[in-house]
């Protein structure tokens, strides 16, 4: 019979397969924290927040007992993992794992809302209730295969940002040199040139500086057209690194039932 750690450990690990309680309580999990973002956004509102004033808060405080006792049954139960076996030092290092910290930061503003603390950081933490919603990634497959494309191509990703950079600097520096004179006011130096740079590499244009010598258009026009290959760069590593994985086989998993490591086929 398992032992009731374990069963908790199975009932709160979307990796380990449970049975019907599990499979409960991830639902109810998942519609707790899509309640929270709904509620965060409402609150926002102030005829909404003002007529739901009380009912705002009353789920927040059940939310806050909801993730606390969840955070406490995670460290509790953590250990029935092989890679957080010791009772100490394996709780820590979970503890400090991503979404460890995801789950501290789900409930721990709303206990430093009681300190005195001025009004301005008060609004800051209630609003870093946000991080409940990125609790639903551990339930989501898809979030998954992203982390391991970020972890695979992260090299080629950092690379291609570094290049873009550059690039935004290169062309910052060419229309500094071209508009300088005529508009000083906004293209006066490099940083402020880059603004118009990131507005024209991103293809966004959002039109409040523009150029208006007869230089500054033509390298703008060319500048437009060149930021649309160069944004592709980190979108086509992303997508060959999704095709690759998807579509590459991969040897199945096997727990050894004695030690609790991982063996393949």
């Amino acid at each position: 019979m398992k032992t009731f750690r374990k069963r908790l450990y199975l009932t709160l690990d979307p990796n380990e397969k449970g049975g019907l309680p599990e499979r409960i309580f991830e639902y109810l999990l998942i519609l707790i924290i899509l309640l929270n973002i709904v509620a965060v956004v409402a609150a926002s509102v102030p005829s909404l927040e003002k007529q739901y004033s009380e009912l705002f808060t009353d789920f927040e405080i059940f939310s806050v007992a909801f993730f606390t006792l969840e955070y406490i049954a995670r460290l509790y139960a953590i250990v029935e993992n092989p890679k957080f076996s010791h009772p100490l030092y394996g709780r820590l290092r979970y503890a400090r794992t991503t979404m460890a910290i995801v789950d501290l930061l789900a409930f721990l503003p709303f206990y430093l809302t009681f300190l005195p603390l001025d009004l301005r950081f008060l609004r800051i933490f209630r609003l870093m209730a946000l991080f409940r919603m990125f609790k639903i990634t551990r339930y989501m497959q898809a979030m998954n295969i992203f982390k391991r494309v970020i972890a695979e191509r992260k090299e080629q990703l950092v690379l291609s940002f570094i290049f873009i950079i550059f690039i935004l600097v290169i062309i910052s520096f060419f229309m500094h040199l071209a508009e300088r004179e005529a508009q000083p006011d906004k293209f006066g130096s490099i940083p402020e040139a880059m603004w118009w740079g990131m507005a024209t590499l991103t293809t966004v244009g959002y039109g409040d500086v523009v150029p208006i010598t007869p230089l500054g258009k033509v390298l703008g026009g060319l500048f437009a057209i060149a930021g649309v290959a160069f944004l592709a760069l980190p979108a086509g590593i992303l997508s060959s690194g999704f095709f690759e994985l998807l579509h590459t086989p991969r040897s199945k998993k096997h727990t050894c039932p004695h030690c609790g490591k991982e063996f393949h086929d």
